[in-house]
């Protein structure tokens, strides 16, 4: 038992902390209906860092790439505001999809004439099993300060999430709050990135705001289902991947998903008993 604390206490901390601050982002993201917004600003962050690596010749966890993945973040950050507020042709899903596209084929030429650049990889499976207290510091670090902002700006992005055209006619500045928004979920993703990889981040965005959807509608409830969510599938995926020897992200995402499944089937069995 100790050894396994030993092994897997960091990876399940680590779980938390990511889970928590985008189970709260997910339940945005789902109302706003963005879901692969994830996705997109992990591959710009990308960018940011391979760039950095190209011009200054750094690792990924230089202050230098992540401050160019910062930037290139609240770039697209305050291209998909406009985006949404300007663009009536189509969706902002859409102009997602395809900022994901044109970002992803650039992460690519320069992985080409950046050889030996591990980052794509790595964004993909993560280093969840390698997580040192200096991860975990930093995660609280950053996090905190988002919390802190969500915390002062939170009626307005709700009310945004709720109703996008009310909050226009209501007068809202709504293309600087979905800058902000964007801009902090951007921080969040560089972050948890470089830790958890694209499948875990994107599992703990989506899959526990959707279970939270399943049973309520009302904020408080709907985090504190996503906990729940994100602690089980947590503990769930790291126990199998210690026994079966797996990829730790990967089987996270899949216990986040057998949960889903059971959230879903949950009342209907229930219903069909009664």
């Amino acid at each position: 038992m100790s050894q396994l604390i030993h092994i897997l206490g960091l990876p399940f901390l680590m779980c938390l902390i990511i889970g928590a601050i985008l189970g709260y982002f997910g339940i945005h993201v789902l109302k706003r209906e963005v879901i692969f917004i994830d996705i997109a600003v992990a591959q710009v962050a990308a960018v940011g860092s391979i760039a950095a690596h190209l011009a200054f010749d750094v690792e990924e966890d230089h202050l230098i790439s992540y401050l160019f993945s910062l930037g290139c973040v609240l770039f697209i950050a305050a291209f998909y505001a406009v985006a949404r507020r300007k663009v009536v042709q189509i969706s902002i899903e859409t102009v997602i999809g395809i900022s994901y596209a044109i970002t992803a084929a650039g992460a690519m030429f320069l992985i080409g004439i950046a050889p030996g650049h591990a980052h794509a990889e790595e964004m993909l499976a993560g280093k969840l099993l390698w997580v040192s207290w200096r991860h975990i510091l930093l995660c609280l670090v950053v996090f905190s300060i988002v919390a802190v902002c969500l915390l002062f700006v939170r009626k307005f992005l709700s009310g945004i999430s709720e109703n996008y055209d009310n909050a226009i006619a209501q007068g809202q500045n709504v293309m600087l709050w979905d800058f902000v928004f964007y801009g902090l979920l951007g921080v969040v993703i560089t972050v948890a990135v470089r830790v958890s990889g694209v499948v875990t981040v994107f599992s703990f965005l989506i899959i526990p705001a959707t279970v939270s959807a399943l049973f309520s509608a009302q904020w408080r409830s709907r985090m504190l289902i996503a906990l729940g969510t994100i602690t089980v599938a947590s503990l769930g995926g790291l126990l199998f991947a210690y026994y079966l020897d797996f990829s730790i992200g990967p089987a996270i995402a899949l216990f986040l998903g057998a949960v889903l499944v059971v959230a879903a089937l949950l009342p209907r069995l229930v219903s069909s008993r009664s």
